[in-house]
């Protein structure tokens, strides 16, 4: 089996289903059998997101907000939103192990891991949308992530921008909505829905903490101050860290971002 002409396989497959199937298949080799990590040709710039054949894609301001969490359409938009997310992120895991090539065999165990992570939290999300009557695909979606590692071609660069950012954001919004849950009335389809997100957060700490071990080999690569991280985020994101009250800084913390880091966005010491 050769390991980038599989991940490219995959990477293209437009549905869910037969992605998360063929997937599964890979990983299982990848971890029992010997690999072949051979390559002949360049990776494949990937212009067009895999998922745009099967959900809609609007701008990010039209996608339906996830506003009264006590109604079941309240409740959909907000799990459709983050299976979204989560789906998107198996692409983007994919996507780190087959475009960066040469590197240490615990780089592609790593992000094959995470991929592997974010099948699972896309599968928790979707029986939960199966419970309410819905499912993914059924509700508009943005390309803001897929669009991310479109603009992103160099190892520094994505390692930056997709785990130390913007998964890193997530680790500051998922408290945001857990504590908004909690304020309202119990009922057993918002607690699985608390149970997930829970789960996600924790596990989404170690999946930003595999994005700065492999942002500071890249740094190291090519002989770069870890403070290039700020260049790389105005480059892309002149808005960023406009909520500085908002961050989760023990998570931060614990996913390996250090207090220099985040005293400059913080605009205070926090640590």
């Amino acid at each position: 089996m050769n390991f980038y002409n599989e991940l490219e396989v995959i990477l293209e497959i437009k549905t869910p289903t037969e992605k998360l199937e063929k997937f599964r298949e890979f990983y299982k080799e990848f971890v029992q059998q010997e690999i072949d990590f051979s390559s002949e040709e360049n990776p494949k710039i990937f212009t067009q997101p895999a998922y745009e054949g099967f959900c809609k894609v609007v701008p990010p301001q039209k996608v339906p907000k996830r506003s009264n969490l006590t109604t079941k359409e309240g409740q959909i938009n907000l799990l459709h939103a983050v299976a979204h997310i989560e789906y998107s992120a198996i692409d983007l895991a994919l996507d780190a192990a087959y475009r960066f090539r040469g590197l240490p065999r615990k780089y592609y165990e790593d992000w094959l891991e995470v991929a592997n992570d974010e099948v699972r939290h896309f599968e928790m999300l979707e029986t939960l949308l199966d419970e309410l009557g819905s499912s993914y695909g059924e509700i508009e979606v943005h390309n803001s992530l897929f669009e991310a590692s479109f603009k992103t071609q160099t190892l520094l660069e994505r390692m930056a921008v997709v785990p130390r950012y913007l998964e890193a954001n997530g680790l500051d919004a998922t408290p945001m909505i857990l504590e908004k849950l909690k304020n309202y009335p119990k009922n057993e389809i918002l607690e699985k829905i608390k149970s997930a997100l829970t789960i996600i957060l924790q596990e989404e700490i170690d999946h930003v903490k595999k994005g700065d071990v492999w942002f500071s080999y890249a740094c190291e690569l090519e002989n770069e101050d870890p403070s290039v991280f700020f260049d790389i985020i105005k480059k892309y994101y002149p808005r960023s860290f406009l909520r500085p009250d908002d961050l989760n800084i023990e998570a931060r913390k614990e996913a390996g971002f250090s207090c220099s880091e985040l005293k400059i966005m913080a605009n205070k010491e926090v640590c």
